[in-house]
């Protein structure tokens, strides 16, 4: 069963199966906002939506921390576009 996983010293949230690190959303902080420069999701575990629940996780933790996200990664900024839900969060530039 895959399981995600915030990990604020690694700044991501990644997705695994047991103990194999399958996929991972990362971000850089900067002053007040997060930047999601990177989302992954290993070939053998694509289509089941793991890559949009990484984005998620790092959006529900940077409302804890009341910061602002900059989605520069192809894949979060296409989820920011399409989910309403984000625009709470999103630091346009």
């Amino acid at each position: 069963m895959v399981k995600i996983v915030y990990e604020p010293e690694e700044n991501r949230a990644a997705a695994y199966d047991g103990e194999k690190n399958i996929g991972e959303s990362t971000y850089s902080k900067a002053q007040g906002f997060w930047i999601i420069d990177h989302t992954f999701v290993d070939d053998d575990y694509r289509g089941q939506a793991l890559a949009g629940k990484l984005v998620a996780e790092v959006v529900d933790q940077a409302r804890k921390n009341q910061v602002k996200i900059i989605p520069l990664c192809p894949f979060a900024k296409k989820e920011f576009e399409e989910k309403e839900a984000y625009a709470d969060v999103w630091q346009k530039l």
